[in-house]
């Protein structure tokens, strides 16, 4: 089975450099786009963010591309193109992909219980709270992996609540990064859900999960399968669990007091090679290497000679698997709905910004986002290491990127 699952990666194929090209000859307004820019640079002014890299591309050439500012609040080197960046939740869309490609392959199917793959998740158990009280009951059926990429797997994160099941997650070890994925994945198949599995979107571990189902289907370390299958033959070659030493005056670093809540800011040293390759948030990456990744999805899974996933898969990925009768919380916005490793968006109305029906997009608490407009043939790209401020930067950078749109 090894074997066969990283074959396809020995085929040597070409993925040519992303061109550039004036804005105006991609239909976008080069006015409007620096009105974006001027905007990111009075926030940079008063204080709000370091640094930021933004990027817009469309018909397969990038028009827009500028750093803003500096890479760290404590030196003064500027914010460059090549700057390393935490990505956190953008690592989901990555794996995600993966856990699909496998499906391709023939390895897995969406119906297939976790336990599967994972034996102790067979005993787990929901948790549910009454008066104070945390009662376990059984599940009514097993996580599937469908669940665990639209997160509706019962899994929780910590900090996206205070119930009881959350409290025993933030007592637990798994935001240690010395933890394997292997005693990752044991430790959340020991501590109850938050609910029973498929009713509820709740944002969370899960795609950790899917990294370690990975691992166990191919035999190797989630960053192997990666660099394989999608990383190496995208040439992200900047693109990993971890950076080198001799990098670390690339890396961009937040303010270490957030300057609209005052709270301590703390981030993870992607200098340390961690033994836990978190597949919901673990990698680094630059720019560069990301719009590779971006505009592979908007080639409909090809980049140049190099075919990472069918069109058909990542249409059926980038749509609505949540359908009316799964609850959604604040974070799913109006108009929206959440596909298989992507938020989707099914409205032209309803959300606090502008787009397309058809986008699909994701983001990672560091303040870094992106988005895939197929109607459009655009995608747009943002990195800073601010996570305070990364819901404001999303909303401003959509409305410029939308009003300078032309065609």
């Amino acid at each position: 089975m090894v074997a066969q699952v990283l074959a396809k990666s020995a085929t040597v194929a070409q993925t040519p450099e992303l061109p550039h090209a004036k804005p105006d000859a991609l239909g976008l307004s080069a006015h409007r786009l620096q009105r974006m820019s001027d905007a990111l640079k009075r926030d940079i002014d008063k204080g709000t963010i370091p640094g930021v890299n933004v990027m817009v591309a469309r018909r397969g050439q990038i028009g827009w591309f500028e750093s803003l500012g500096r890479q760290s609040p404590a030196a003064e080197t500027a914010m460059a193109r090549d700057t390393i960046f935490r990505i956190f939740s953008m690592t989901k869309p990555i794996v995600s992909i993966g856990i699909m490609m496998l499906i391709e392959d023939g390895f897995l199917l969406l119906t297939d219980p976790v336990e599967k793959f994972i034996p102790e998740f067979a005993n787990q158990k929901v948790g549910v709270e009454t008066n104070g009280k945390l009662e376990l009951v059984p599940l009514v059926r097993s996580i599937t992996i469908q669940d665990l990429l639209r997160h509706t797997s019962g899994i929780v994160y910590d900090n996206r609540g205070d119930g009881l099941v959350h409290q025993m997650y933030a007592r637990s070890r798994l935001r240690d990064r010395n933890i394997t994925n292997a005693e990752h994945a044991t430790m959340v198949a020991g501590l109850p859900l938050v609910c029973q599995p498929g009713p509820i979107w709740n944002y969370s571990r899960s795609t950790d999960i899917l990294g370690r189902v990975i691992e166990v289907i191919c035999g190797k370390p989630l960053s192997g399968f990666l660099t394989e299958r999608i990383l190496g033959p995208l040439q992200m070659t900047e693109t990993g669990f971890h950076t080198g030493a001799e990098n670390a005056g690339r890396l961009a670093q937040p303010f270490p007091t957030d300057p609209w809540s005052g709270e301590k800011v703390q981030l993870y040293d992607p200098l340390e090679r961690p033994k836990m390759e978190s597949g919901g948030g673990g990698l680094v990456s630059t720019m560069k290497d990301y719009a590779r990744f971006c505009q592979m999805l908007l080639n409909g899974g090809k980049l140049g000679d190099v075919r990472i996933i069918g069109p058909r898969t990542l249409q059926f990925m980038a749509s609505d698997q949540l359908g009316p009768n799964v609850k959604t919380p604040p974070q799913i916005l109006p108009g929206h709905s959440f596909g298989l490793g992507f938020a989707v968006r099914t409205e032209v109305g309803q959300a606090p910004f502008a787009g397309s029906v058809g986008q699909f997009f994701w983001g990672g608490m560091a303040g870094t986002f992106f988005f895939i407009d197929p109607k459009e043939d655009l995608f747009a790209l943002f990195m800073s290491q601010g996570p305070g401020q990364r819901d404001h930067f999303r909303t401003l950078t959509r409305a410029a990127i939308y009003g300078a749109l032309e065609d």
